[in-house]
């Protein structure tokens, strides 16, 4: 199995309003469409914060495919360098992901990230930005919006209807259960949309959160 890697495509130490240039000329590299081949390995990255803000600890769980059991995780501190700035999440985040992620020996065929894809005000959200450095298929699978309008998708597994920002698609509202709230499922790179909600519903077999989401979530909310 490969061991996991990431590539350098810019500095970290960037100011918010620089942060936000960078967004708009990196938007232009991801794909939309599906540049996906098998996938054996699913890996789910969620990040918690500890000391008030002040340490940044990334989870990062690889779970084999189609069993969804887990083969490989990797957890990690490190100082938190950037302010809490909404649509800057990656900025943040991302540094202590991408620690972890390399510290991985095995490396994923795809990425769910606990966050925005492509529903983003400047449509580069943490998902669309780690599907760059890593240059694996990466999907946003957020449980809030940050952006859109939609209307509510019939109350059945698997049902779904598009979020929409005036005239453009930029993510899917799913039902993963019956009676449960949707979540908000978005392109990050290298997937189409349709792509997205079936590996979505392909992970989350009986809980509302994919499996890999409720691994990595699992893995960051440890104190120990």
């Amino acid at each position: 199995m490969a061991v996991a890697k990431a590539c350098s495509l810019h500095s970290w130490d960037l100011t918010p309003k620089a942060a936000m240039a960078l967004q708009e000329r990196l938007r232009e590299r991801i794909v939309r469409e599906d540049r996906i081949g098998a996938v054996h390995t699913v890996a789910g990255i969620d990040v918690g914060f500890e000391d008030e803000g002040r340490t940044t600890r990334a989870a990062v769980a690889v779970l084999g495919f189609p069993g969804l059991a887990l083969i490989a995780r990797s957890v990690i501190r490190v100082r938190t360098r950037f302010p809490y700035v909404p649509g800057l999440l990656s900025f943040r985040e991302a540094p202590a992901v991408l620690r972890a992620y390399e510290r991985l020996r095995v490396a994923p065929d795809l990425i769910l990230y606990d966050g925005q894809g492509i529903a983003h005000p400047r449509r580069f959200g943490i998902a669309s930005h780690l599907g760059l450095l890593v240059g694996v298929p990466t999907i946003g699978v957020a449980k809030t919006r940050l952006v859109g309008e939609h209307r509510l998708p019939p109350d059945r597994r698997g049902a779904w209807v598009p979020l929409c920002d005036g005239s453009e698609v930029i993510g899917a509202v799913l039902r993963t259960r019956t009676g449960v709230k949707p979540l908000y499922v978005s392109i990050g790179h290298r997937v189409s949309l349709e792509t997205a909600v079936h590996w979505v519903i392909a992970c989350a077999p009986r809980y509302r959160l994919p499996e890999t989401t409720r691994w990595a979530h699992r893995l960051a909310s440890r104190s120990g």
